[in-house]
């Protein structure tokens, strides 16, 4: 299966448990990996033969900036959904980065990841 990779989808949500973090906000890192056969793609190199990564893009930010989750698991979950439901991907993998949860030791990063299949939507 072939592969686009978005890395780095950032804006800032207002997800969180914690009151702060919904009232306030913070950064939300999103990547994205999406597996489809190219061979259309590549035959008509045409991109409505393929998922238009700008438009996933956009997708992702609006989940970012959209109504707030307690879970970045939710968010993550949310976002694969969405995508297998918009462009023709057989799987999409879903990385959330939450670099400034409020932690009380020093970290570099958390997130959560997911893969969602065609085969597993409803």
């Amino acid at each position: 299966m072939d592969q686009i990779t978005l890395t780095g989808v950032t804006a800032v949500g207002h997800h969180g448990v914690l009151d702060f973090e919904r009232r306030n906000g913070q950064p939300f890192v999103v990547d994205a990996v999406l597996h489809l056969d190219f061979s259309r793609a590549a035959a008509s190199d045409d991109v409505f033969d393929t998922a238009h990564y700008g438009e996933v893009a956009e997708c992702v930010r609006g989940w970012i900036t959209g109504e707030p989750l307690n879970l970045i698991e939710a968010l993550a979950v949310r976002i694969a959904e969405d995508v297998l439901s918009k462009f023709p991907v057989a799987a999409v993998d879903i990385t959330v980065h939450k670099p400034k949860a409020p932690i009380a030791v020093e970290f570099g990063d958390v997130s959560v990841s997911v893969r969602r299949t065609r085969q597993e939507q409803p």
